[in-house]
């Protein structure tokens, strides 16, 4: 029998030695960007998402293997373990298999079944199951008992009856067979509570389909519509399959079967087996959905934290509102808060002229480069104010930027520490502002939740989201690194090895003591034990350090690494500091790769990082990636027509397309079947979150605010 680290090699397709090593790792308390970064040698240069999958799947095995100990110890404490049963729970490879195996020596709350055991009824029950061709009532006569509540032959049989009926529903090869069929062969039903009450269920008023062929989103849209009772839903299988299926399981064909046994076995299945399985169904139906919408919210949130920052410019934020104003906020280029203001645009045309004036004062006097406007109420209006006031104000674009979650942050502890002299509302300005300049720094101060880039969130379990969420989170942090001297608790708090307490702690010696000056410093912080430094100095740059390395994602332990191979390729750190490294890589791959390996003592994955760090050092991975679309002009739906080709900005993809904004305020929908002229089976394999893509129109219903668009047929000329 394969243990857990074999069976995860199998399932992952990795090799053995690597899953042990990751799992060795793990338990010695090292995190998943640190192993993923640092210790490639030991695990074959996994990336990080399958490293967290070979994390998540490990304790889901543990856990397995726990509750199959648990329940071989529950049952040989009964005196009722069998070899035969033994196997079969350490073969269980689903805690579903190990708990119908454990379902018969469960204890039970009080059945029909165990009255009938109190009456003394078992052994007729036993006796008649053997199926051996002698008549039930026949058996039944000498168990007829007055005392006991067993006053007629149709007692003891009824009693009978029941005892087997719970036998066959706790056989784990029956529920295992009709699990299989169900999966397979099941219809959902799915019904409207009231039909003549209009939903955005409408959809599913009066919906079947096999539950093979459901979709996840479909799923988790019945599981609502039926949790806000608009929508009843049943699962069955076609006319009586499931009972035939019980009945194979518990009826022994090459025996005299009674008809009272039969009947027992139909019982078992229409009062036990179906409303269970049917539960469970819709419970693994769930799972699936669940995972997978956390799988496609993770997906979407990484390129969406990754977006490329427009860093090094001034730049004003413009929260929109009606009756409270637009909010104003003017940020320097390392997002240090400069000036604030309320306008008004939507009152009138007056107070939309004294807007444009304010603005344009606020835009003169500080030298802003860029507007980010939130996407929010009265989005549209100030946009429109925006680009007149830009006809007069050349070399200035502004950009929609998504505020999902920014009234979130503006209202929590953390903004309040961090802006206690502004209202509520300038701090979504402010946020808003920094969003442009750099995304991954303001979004890592909301929760991952509220970003909007997933679908049903609240519904999902929360605690496997926050995981999920949290690991993508952290990763983007890592990959691209944190300035040590400027960074947020926020922001460093999600650095590898750090948490709550020593990222404070950290801020906190920056303040009493000044800049860091080197990232040895860090081993003075409180609480930042050797582990702590050991995981997160890596992933820290310090660019007023001395010491070049200290501005790299080259490791404190691999310094001297680092320094052989500059000398065995002939180059200084001096030469890492001018940039005068321009033939660094030909260099190396040009020298032998066991002589290498031997005097530097590190492997050839990390040295080939060393030399991807040297060559930029304080390189920003998120400076390769396109340009955000920044705009000084503006379009309305009436604008659009069917054919006109637009660049866009992918906003979100989920299971059925992808929704992009080609600057109209109102985000238009690319379906599946339009994302690719191939058949794909999601979205996410042609595009991510913040892709610059080119859409043709398709359909325009100013009515509904509902845009069609299409990436299939671009004209070569549009691309």
């Amino acid at each position: 029998m394969k243990n857990i680290a074999e069976t995860l090699a199998e399932e992952l397709g990795q090799k053995l030695q690597y899953v042990e090593n990751v799992i060795s790792l793990l338990d010695e308390g090292n995190t998943i960007p640190f192993i993923a970064r640092y210790r490639k040698e030991m695990h074959g240069t996994m990336d990080d998402t399958t490293l967290r999958n070979l994390e998540t799947r490990l304790n889901y095995l543990r856990n397995l293997a726990q509750r199959k100990e648990e329940i071989y110890n529950s049952i040989a404490a009964q005196g009722k373990l069998t070899d035969e049963l033994a196997a079969a729970i350490a073969n269980a490879s689903t805690l579903a298999e190990a708990e119908d195996l454990y379902r018969p020596y469960k204890q039970k709350r009080r059945t029909r079944a165990t009255v009938a055991k109190e009456k003394g009824l078992e052994p007729l029950a036993l006796a008649i199951f053997v199926q051996d061709g002698q008549e039930p009532a026949s058996l039944a006569q000498e168990y007829i008992n007055p005392e006991l509540g067993v006053d007629t032959l149709e007692d003891a049989l009824s009693g009978a009856s029941d005892i087997i009926a719970e036998m066959i529903s706790d056989d784990a090869d029956i529920r295992k067979m009709l699990r299989l069929k169900m999966e397979r062969q099941a219809i959902i039903c799915v019904q409207a509570v009231d039909a003549d009450k209009d939903s955005v269920y409408r959809l599913y008023y009066n919906f079947t389909t096999p539950v093979a062929r459901l979709q996840n989103h479909q799923i988790l849209a019945i599981n609502r519509g039926e949790k806000e009772e608009f929508l009843k839903v049943s699962i069955t299988l076609p006319g009586t399959e499931g009972q035939a299926v019980v009945c194979r399981g518990a009826l022994k064909p090459t025996m005299q079967v009674s008809t009272f046994v039969r009947a027992a076995a139909i019982d078992a299945y229409e009062r036990l087996i179906a409303p269970s399985a049917e539960r469970e169904l819709r419970s693994t139906l769930t799972d699936r959905a669940a995972e997978a919408a956390i799988s496609n919210f993770a997906l979407n949130l990484k390129p969406l934290l990754m977006q490329r920052p427009v860093k090094g410019f001034v730049t004003m934020g413009l929260d929109p509102g009606y009756r409270n104003g637009c909010k104003v906020a003017v940020v320097d280029a390392t997002g240090h808060v400069l000036d604030t203001a309320v306008v008004y645009p939507t009152f009138s045309q007056l107070k939309k002229d004294e807007a444009i004036g304010v603005l344009s004062r606020m835009i003169a006097k500080h030298g802003v480069r860029h507007i980010a406007i939130g996407n929010g109420t009265a989005s549209r209006e100030t946009e429109a104010m925006t680009v007149e006031m830009l006809k007069n104000i050349p070399g200035v674009s502004y950009m929609i930027v998504n505020e999902a979650g920014a009234s979130v942050y503006s209202a929590s502890k953390l903004a309040a520490e961090e802006f206690p002299d502004y209202d509520v509302n300038l701090r979504s300005a402010v946020s808003i502002a920094r969003r442009l300049q750099d995304p991954l720094a303001e979004l890592v101060k909301i929760d991952p939740k509220a970003i909007g880039v997933g679908q049903y969130q609240h519904d999902m379990p929360q605690k496997r989201l926050d995981e999920a969420l949290g690991g993508v989170v952290e990763d983007c942090v890592n990959a691209v690194g944190v300035d040590l001297n400027t960074a947020s608790v926020s922001l460093l708090q999600q650095v590898s090895g750090l948490n709550s307490t020593t990222a404070k702690n950290v801020v906190a010696y920056r303040e009493e003591n000044g800049v860091f000056t080197s990232r040895s410093q860090l081993k003075k912080v409180p609480k930042l034990g050797p582990k702590a430094f050991q995981q997160c100095a890596g992933f820290l740059r310090v660019p007023e350090s001395k010491e070049i390395f200290d501005n790299t994602g080259v490791h404190p332990e691999t310094y001297q690494a680092a320094e052989t191979l500059l000398q065995l390729c002939g180059y200084t750190k001096k030469d890492v500091a001018a940039g005068k490294l321009d033939d660094l890589a030909q260099r190396f791959h040009q020298l032998n790769i066991q002589q290498v390996e031997q005097a530097c003592g590190a492997g050839i994955p990390t040295l080939e990082d060393v030399v991807k760090e040297l060559l930029k050092p304080g390189r920003d991975p998120r400076d390769e990636l396109p340009a955000p679309i920044l705009r000084t002009d503006v379009l309305e739906m009436k604008d659009l027509k069917p054919g006109m080709v637009l660049s866009g900005t992918v906003r979100n993809v989920i299971d059925f397309g992808v929704f992009v904004d080609i600057g109209v305020h109102q985000d238009g929908l690319v379906h599946i079947s339009q994302v690719s002229s191939r058949k794909v089976r999601h979205p996410s394999e042609i595009v991510q979150v913040g892709d610059i893509v080119k859409v043709a129109v398709l359909e325009v219903d100013e009515k509904r605010k509902r845009i069609g668009l299409t990436m299939k047929n671009i004209p070569r000329e549009a691309q």
